[in-house]
């Protein structure tokens, strides 16, 4: 007699629960009343996982507003399989579409959609929870697969192993490891890379100045548990908002590459005339990539289209919404732009002439790095330089006179659909992605309104761009500089490193990814599993898709934004667990995946 056929998914947070929604929309179609067992494997609550669980302080927010967030299935979504609609965390939870949810109230919705998606499963699907941690998978290419769980002795059965394990723990890198050694010897405080919400911030002496590296999310999360965290409080609103301290607070010296803290999310909605995207990167020039030989760079042969695909949506909507600000006739202006080269001179002096105000053009390089060549005299005046630097991005943010900008943020979701085409032949690197959360997923407008607050109250100060850090053996202290102040250092005896660990296979904390890397499963030079970007099968040393092992999620080359997204913009995660679980069916259905499991593993 057959085994029951069998997948097992690796990872049950969001981007899991996407996947078994899927899986359960393609099953009546390619698969029918056929017995299935499908073993979920995470020791976190399935549906929020790890990053949204329920059990995390409330003041934590999500940093999209609650019309924003949805887990499910609209006619956007490039798809094969059935169209499931459903309603947004604010339809769901019955509040404002406009607030920022807390996490709590995103798990709470994460846990319902994946009560849904396993309701939607018929009678003959069994649904198995293992709220433990697979550390490895073996089995050969044309044999099912063992997949070993902490803390037992057996392995599960898998015709199929899915992960989806989303964002991962990391061991410390040598530089971390060398900081980590030095606080050590000299009874400091260091904290790596990690996700805010599970650090242990109790070391951190109220009073006292601590040195934090990053001015992103991670950073937003660290600044409101050691402030409201501790007691603190703020009265006001808008630009008079004060915090009031608990006396709890250390001060936070922040500093970070730029200097700057991530772009306010937009506070209005981008109506009127959409740019028709893709337009100057799309189907047509990565095709034309794809034929080439050899590697694909990206900052040699992608960026330069990208770059111009987000000028594309920024000057389109300027021309068609903001005509009085600009020079030019628009389609006279349309078809010079579509001539000139990428980030060419001739390109440059179009722009020039057709768009007189200088703050009404993109340049990505300078918003790269906002506050290159600035001096201060004093680290106070550096203090003042940030707030109004922060204050101009929250007016312009929340300013619809400035909706190119919301555009862009169009333009950066239709690139995201294109990198995934390059896949396995494109490793855009860490760089892409930092760039594209500090345009695209900045912090909620309110939260730099109390980074501001924070501020005038000396609780929060600005150690600028570029910033250094440094170890004073003979004092034993951390010293921190930057450019932006010369000759001025701020000491201290706390470092925290406000940053997610990067998802590298080789530093990565999940056992099994490690494991598939030692054993020689493909990884880009950055350490990303590589996957075919068709339907999310691992490549193998030899680059051959593993027939039986797919992965979909931020450790992969097929990385996506987020595991959920707006409404009605394309949801390219979702189209992308659509094709895998297909494909996954599709394998299933064939009788040859039925065959027992070799004695040996």
């Amino acid at each position: 007699m057959s085994p029951r056929p069998s997948i097992v998914v690796v990872g049950a947070g969001p981007r899991g629960t996407g996947f078994l929604e899927r899986l359960a929309a393609n099953l009546p179609e390619l698969y029918g009343d056929e017995p299935l067992d499908v073993h979920l494997v995470d020791p976190h609550p399935p549906g929020p996982g790890r990053i949204w669980r329920t059990a995390q302080s409330p003041l934590l927010w999500m940093n999209s507003q609650a019309e924003d967030v949805t887990m499910f299935t609209d006619e956007t979504v490039d798809l094969e399989g059935p169209v499931r609609p459903g309603p947004t965390l604010a339809e769901w939870a019955g509040i404002d579409g406009r607030t920022f949810p807390t996490r709590p109230q995103q798990g709470a919705y994460l846990r319902w959609v994946y009560e849904r998606a396993r309701a939607a499963l018929p009678a003959s699907v069994t649904v198995h929870e293992h709220r433990t941690t697979a550390l490895r998978v073996s089995g050969p290419r044309d044999g099912r697969q063992r997949v070993w769980l902490e803390g037992t002795a057996v392995p599960l059965l898998a015709d199929l192993v899915v992960l989806t394990v989303g964002h991962l723990d990391a061991r410390p890198d040598r530089e971390q490891r060398d900081l980590a050694a030095f606080a050590a010897r000299h009874g400091l405080i260091h904290l790596p890379p990690d996700f805010t919400a599970d650090t242990d911030l109790a070391a951190l002496p109220a009073g006292e100045p601590v040195l934090v590296r990053g001015f992103g999310l991670a950073f937003v999360d660290l600044m409101v548990l050691l402030t409201e965290g501790r007691g603190g409080r703020y009265e006001g609103e808008g630009d008079e908002l004060v915090y009031v301290p608990s006396g709890k607070e250390p001060v936070l010296h922040v500093g970070s590459r730029r200097g700057v803290p991530y772009h306010s999310k937009i506070g209005y909605v981008l109506d009127g005339e959409r740019p028709p995207l893709p337009r100057f990167f799309g189907t047509e020039q990565t095709d034309a990539l794809l034929g080439r030989a050899g590697p694909i760079d990206f900052r040699h042969d992608v960026w330069p289209l990208i770059d111009k695909e987000l000028g594309w949506a920024h000057y389109h909507r300027l021309f068609s919404t903001h005509p009085e600000r600009t020079a030019l006739a628009r389609s006279d202006f349309e078809r010079a732009y579509a001539q000139a080269p990428p980030r060419s001179a001739e390109l440059a002096a179009l722009v020039a002439a057709a768009v007189p105000d200088p703050a009404d053009r993109l340049d990505l390089d300078a918003l790269d790095h906002p506050l290159d060549g600035i001096r201060h005299h004093s680290a106070e005046a550096l203090q003042q330089g940030l707030r109004d630097y922060i204050t101009q991005d929250l007016t312009r943010r929340h300013d619809p006179a400035h909706s190119p900008d919301a555009a862009v943020f169009a333009g950066l979701l239709s690139v995201y659909g294109q990198l995934l085409r390059l896949g396995k032949r494109l490793d855009p690197g860490g760089w892409w992605h930092g760039f594209f959360s500090y345009l695209a997923s900045g912090p909620p407008g309110p939260r730099l309104r109390q980074l501001l607050a924070l501020s005038r109250a000396g609780v929060v100060r600005f150690l600028g761009p570029q910033v250094t850090v440094e170890t004073d053996e003979d004092r034993g202290l951390f010293r921190a500089a930057s450019a932006a102040v010369p000759g001025e250092w701020t000491e201290a005896r706390a470092l925290v490193e406000a940053r997610i660990p990067d998802p590298t296979l080789e530093l990565t904390g999940s056992p099994l990814l490690r494991a598939l890397y030692e054993e020689g499963t493909r990884a880009t030079s950055g350490g990303l599993l590589v996957v075919d970007p068709v339907d999310g099968r691992i490549l193998e040393h030899d680059g051959r898709p593993h027939p039986r092992r797919f992965a979909l999620g931020p450790h992969t080359t097929a990385r996506t934004g987020s595991a959920f997204t707006r409404p009605r913009t394309g949801g390219v995660a979702f189209g992308q667990n659509d094709v895998s679980a297909r494909a996954a069916l599709a394998f299933l259905r064939d009788r040859e995946c039925r065959l027992p499991a070799p004695l040996s593993a």
